[in-house]
């Protein structure tokens, strides 16, 4: 059966380019309707497809698609619109997210942010047990490319020592890893999705496990 998203990489990447060269509110007015129709329709009915696969697997998700529109009110960059499509799944303590730029297609998923009681956790569980557990897990991740991003601080904080084994976990607010989709499977995006999120679910479970109030 072919994948019904087969056209909506590479129609958002044209979409998209174009706009690099025309951010302005004319030129995205004269092209809404094919916006609605190649990048918002197709993405919106994505989301709803992972999501009802998500929620027959127990995992219910609420979905989001970013808008376009840029928020330039305290920023010194003025250009009114996002040149890049993104999608996430929220999974409650931690998500699940795809987008599509002119110079990335991208798929990524974990704890997107960790404040407070979360980051007070999540330190406390790596400095444990869990903290070999979710390493061990990210290198298994990195084999099969997904690589996670860099940690936010550059030192580790207090009480916890610099030369501490998981200095790397420690030194987070977040906890994401991120893949490139290659070109050839492009045309199969939902395919690329199936496939990484599964991939991803282990260190999902354990990220939710390490936050947990």
């Amino acid at each position: 059966m072919p994948d019904p998203f087969a056209t909506l990489i590479p129609d958002a990447r044209a979409f998209l380019g174009e706009l690099s060269a025309h951010n302005e509110k004319a030129w995205f007015t004269g092209q809404k309707p094919r916006y609605e129709a190649d990048l918002k329709v197709p993405a919106q009915h994505l989301l709803d497809t992972l999501a009802a696969d998500l929620n027959r697997h127990g995992k219910p998700a609420k979905t989001k698609l970013f808008r376009p529109h840029r928020d330039v009110r305290f920023s010194k960059d003025k250009t009114p619109y996002h040149q890049h499509l993104h999608m996430y799944w929220d999974l409650g303590a931690t998500g699940l997210f795809f987008g599509v730029a002119p110079g990335y297609v991208r798929i990524g998923g974990g704890v997107m942010g960790l404040a407070k009681t979360r980051l007070t956790n999540w330190r406390a569980s790596v400095d444990g047990e869990a903290g070999d557990q979710i390493a061990a897990e990210l290198d298994i991740l990195r084999l099969r490319g997904l690589i996670p991003e860099e940690p936010e601080l550059k030192r580790v904080p207090s009480p916890y020592s610099a030369s501490h084994p998981h200095s790397d976990l420690l030194r987070r607010k977040s906890m994401t890893v991120w893949q490139d989709v290659p070109q050839i499977r492009w045309d199969h995006p939902l395919d690329a999705l199936h496939s990484a999120f599964a991939t991803l679910f282990p260190l999902l479970t354990q990220l939710e496990e390490a936050t947990a109030a």
